[in-house]
């Protein structure tokens, strides 16, 4: 299934602030770098960050176009959707060259620092975004 008009456009954003929601329900925003692939939206993020736990409790996820701070403009449109958090590296590649694309050299200097990371045993996972509906 395509991506859904409104959130074909969130993805052509710079910065969206991406919302996931506590066990209590409390929304937590956080500004990330987004791009299409294939059906989906795609965030990178390390396994122990608050939204990668969150969206492993719940799914639902809400977004906005922001600055790259994570202001959101008043009246930004709301675009709901559902996350699932890929943990293997092997569905990794597709998500991180869109990404590569759409930044450019900023995040392939991201890169470079994330493999650093990495090889002092820090994990990233993909986060795919789609419809909620979907």
């Amino acid at each position: 299934m395509p991506l859904g008009p409104d959130l074909a456009a969130a993805g052509r954003r710079r910065y969206v602030s991406l919302t996931t929601f506590r066990r209590s329900g409390v929304p937590v925003a956080t500004p990330v770098w987004v791009a299409p692939y294939g059906d989906a939206l795609v965030v990178t993020t390390h396994a122990s960050t608050g939204k990668a736990k969150r969206l492993r409790n719940d799914p639902a996820v809400e977004l906005r176009e922001c600055d790259a701070r994570g202001r959101v403009r008043p009246g930004a449109p709301v675009v709901l959707g559902r996350a699932e958090v890929l943990d293997d590296p092997a569905d990794h590649e597709g998500p991180l060259a869109a990404l590569g694309r759409k930044y450019g050299l900023v995040f392939g200097g991201f890169q470079l620092i994330e493999r650093l990371a990495e090889r002092r045993g820090a994990k990233r996972v993909i986060l795919r975004i789609t419809d909620r509906a979907a």
